[in-house]
């Protein structure tokens, strides 16, 4: 009695492997099988790329949110003013207030602040910004704007009742410096439409600061609008002397800031309202995962499309082998092992296009900025604009279970598609296959 191979044994693995190498003028389809593999490869690696692209631009959006502004920020509902009907929303008892916030676990910094919009001049040019009044201690605790890396000036400057020539300090955004077209140690006005009261109404209050600071946030919408004045200046120059627009609180791990709501709440106190980091980007987030699982969707059906290749090309194979696989039957080979060696055949193309995928994928995802610059050296505008896609440039992130969800999917739509032809093969009637040699 004869013995049965083992599946997958060496024969059939050298069978397949002899195949796939065929020229043409042997019967093989070797064009067919680089169009397969070359059409593997460049799927994978753009699912791959993508993949990374959207996870980096997610991880660097929510870091610029999280790192340059409160994880939750906490408002006064507002009482109603009976002289005037407008609604107060200032906080007169902020310290107590950051206080209780500050006890309740998790919790790792609450910071009054006072926040307005005012026009900065400087000479003939002008700049809409929004003033935060803010403490050195809790400007420091915001980790994009105290970064050393990429600031100008000395941020302890900040901490000072007033400069060398008695003018208070001013933190300011890099795009809003460039705006301006100033620097540390330059000159900045600020313009408050309401600053003084009289007896004959507001005026305009106008007060000249020392920029010793330049920060950039690595958001182009927060870096071009936003500036810092110390916290009891800015109370004095819009007339909230003893209160605060808000409280912004940071926390351990924003990600679980829902969680911590009804905490929070509860700390504040009575006619109180919070507004998280998700709250304020829900929408952009929202899009984001949308966007998510469209590309996805688009990028697996390019990889479908390309192994649908690797189909086309094993038909190919099936007719030119017909003679060969006529002989093989009648010399005892089983249709299973027939389908074994089809099946490596169209296996062997999708592993070895998805190893080279997942190579160029994962290197254009660590030098995607010597990409660009290369790229960018062609064109005469910068392929990356930060003022219309907010950061400064394109960041790309390799997530072990991204790389893994390209690698199986592209793996199973290959041995997938490569089963039909490889049934075929096997079920092929060798009298049928060797009559007409």
């Amino acid at each position: 009695m004869a013995v049965q191979p083992k599946p997958f044994s060496a024969f059939e693995t050298m069978i397949a492997w002899r195949y796939l190498r065929a020229k043409r003028a042997e019967g093989g389809v070797s064009v067919m099988t680089w169009i397969s593999l070359i059409g593997i490869t460049l799927a994978v690696f753009a699912l791959i790329a993508t993949l990374a692209v959207r996870a980096g631009f997610r991880a660097e959006f929510v870091d610029t949110i999280l790192g340059s502004n409160a994880h939750v920020t906490v408002y006064n509902a507002g009482t109603v003013d009976q002289q005037t009907g407008r609604i107060d929303r200032q906080i007169t008892d902020y310290e107590a207030m950051a206080e209780r916030l500050r006890a309740v676990e998790g919790v790792t910094r609450a910071a009054p602040l006072i926040k307005n919009q005012v026009l900065a001049t400087v000479g003939d040019r002008n700049a809409g910004v929004e003033v935060r009044g803010i403490t050195l201690e809790d400007l420091k605790g915001l980790p994009r704007i105290a970064d050393p890396g990429t600031a100008q000036g000395d941020i302890e400057d900040f901490a000072l009742d007033s400069t060398e020539d008695g003018v208070f300090p001013i933190a300011i955004g890099s795009g809003v410096a460039s705006t301006l077209g100033i620097g540390v140690g330059d000159k900045i006005r600020v313009i408050n439409p309401t600053g003084n009261r009289t007896a004959l109404g507001t005026s305009p209050r106008v007060n000249a600061y020392d920029v010793v600071y330049v920060f950039s946030a690595g958001r182009y919408d927060i870096d071009r609008v936003r500036v810092y004045l110390p916290f009891a200046e800015a109370q004095s120059f819009f007339n909230s002397e003893g209160k605060a627009d808000e409280i912004e609180v940071m926390v351990e791990d924003p990600e679980r800031v829902d969680e911590m709501s009804l905490d929070l709440l509860n700390a504040a106190g009575e006619n109180t309202q919070i507004w998280t980091w998700r709250d304020s980007s829900s929408g952009f987030l929202r899009a984001l995962e949308v966007e998510d699982n469209v590309m996805f969707i688009i990028l697996s059906i390019l990889v479908l499309i390309a192994a649908m290749n690797i189909t086309s090309g094993l038909i190919m194979l099936v007719k030119n082998k017909g003679r060969d696989i006529g002989i093989l039957r009648t010399m005892g080979l089983t249709e299973g092992s027939v389908l074994r060696v089809f099946f490596m055949c169209g296996a062997f193309i999708g592993i070895i296009g998805t190893v080279m995928g997942t190579v160029l994928g994962c290197l254009f995802a660590l030098y995607i900025d010597q990409i660009f610059g290369i790229l960018d050296s062609f064109s005469d505008q910068p392929i990356w604009t930060p003022d219309t896609r907010g950061i400064y440039f394109l960041p790309a992130k390799l997530e072990f279970w991204d790389v893994m969800s390209a690698v199986g999917l592209s793996l199973f739509l290959s041995f997938v598609v490569t089963i039909f032809p490889a049934r075929r093969a096997a079920r092929m009637n060798p009298v049928e296959a060797l009559r007409y040699e």
